[in-house]
């Protein structure tokens, strides 16, 4: 087993935070040449550069933040066991962390963690979001507990996963007022050369649209096409041309980026997942979430 400092870690964590050298140094109370060396011995350990210089700020590099994300963790814990050795005030709350997909719009993903901050035990949610391929490899080491996707994880992957659906909803295709009263008449015919804020098509809702299109003879044009399903939103608010949501957030849509609802498609669905490292879910928030999101938001 590898040894591993991490009182260099601690002097790299405070230079991270603080984001110089000198200002590091008057929160340990040593000197900068002492900070410096430290970081130098754990870069050599970790055999990566974790800090690159801007003007007189410090800046993470890629390995850097890394590093940090893990330090925050591992300090956190740290000072949650002194607290309870010690008996302070309080309780450390249960941890969760959750990793959601690219794809999934984060109005749905908001309504599905949700029940985990109605539980009797506070809870501490840490939430990523990122390719499905890198967070089921997070799952698959414990980094985390569970990942919603729009898409089960794929049986070529060389991790154990398990993918459990959550639910399956219809579309609803929005637009600004102006936009949607004119393409309301001859839905879906009226989609065909209309302007389109597309979802890239290596996304299930791309899919699921393209072969909703196809036996319609319906050729939107494409403006635009968008891996955040958010900034999607933001462009169809700027009058650029309709989109598609899931049905389930179709009221959060209309009221946050003040776009109608001019026609629907139950064919053209959406299917949501929580992926979890193991068959049988244990840890209290990830059965909250699934178990709710079952009974409210797709039952």
């Amino acid at each position: 087993m590898e040894w591993f400092n991490y009182h260099h870690l601690r002097y790299f964590w405070m230079v991270a935070k603080e984001g110089t050298l000198r200002q590091a140094a008057e929160k340990l109370a040593v000197s900068q040449p002492s900070i410096s060396a430290q970081i130098h011995l754990l870069e050599k350990s970790l055999g990566a550069q974790l800090f690159r210089r801007s003007g007189r700020r410090l800046l993470l590099t890629e390995m850097g933040q890394l590093a940090f994300g893990y330090a925050a963790d591992i300090f956190s814990t740290g000072q949650d066991l002194l607290d309870a050795v010690k008996d302070r005030p309080g309780y450390r709350p249960m941890r969760c962390q959750v990793g959601i997909t690219n794809s999934v719009p984060k109005l749905v993903a908001s309504r599905m963690i949700r029940p985990a901050f109605n539980l009797s035990q506070p809870t501490h949610m840490l939430c990523r979001e990122g390719p499905i391929g890198t967070l089921l490899m997070e799952l698959a080491s414990y980094r985390i507990d569970l990942v919603l996707a729009d898409e089960p994880a794929s049986r070529g992957l060389p991790v154990k996963t398990f993918s459990h659906l959550l639910g399956t909803c219809g579309s609803v295709f929005c637009a600004v007022p102006k936009l949607a009263a004119r393409l309301r008449d001859r839905f879906p015919r009226s989609l065909h050369d209309a302007p389109a804020l597309l979802p890239v098509e290596t996304t299930p809702l791309r899919t699921a649209l393209e072969e909703w299109f196809r036996p319609l003879g319906v050729r939107p044009v494409v403006v635009a096409e968008f891996e955040d399903p958010a900034f999607m939103m933001e462009m169809a608010a700027e009058g650029l041309g309709f989109v598609v949501a899931p049905s389930v957030m179709a009221s959060e849509t209309l009221r946050h980026y003040g776009l109608k609802v001019f026609g629907q498609a139950e064919a053209c669905s959406h299917q949501y997942y929580a992926i979890t490292a193991e068959r049988r879910l244990k840890h209290p928030a990830v059965i909250a979430i699934t178990e709710r999101s079952r009974s409210d938001l797709f039952g």
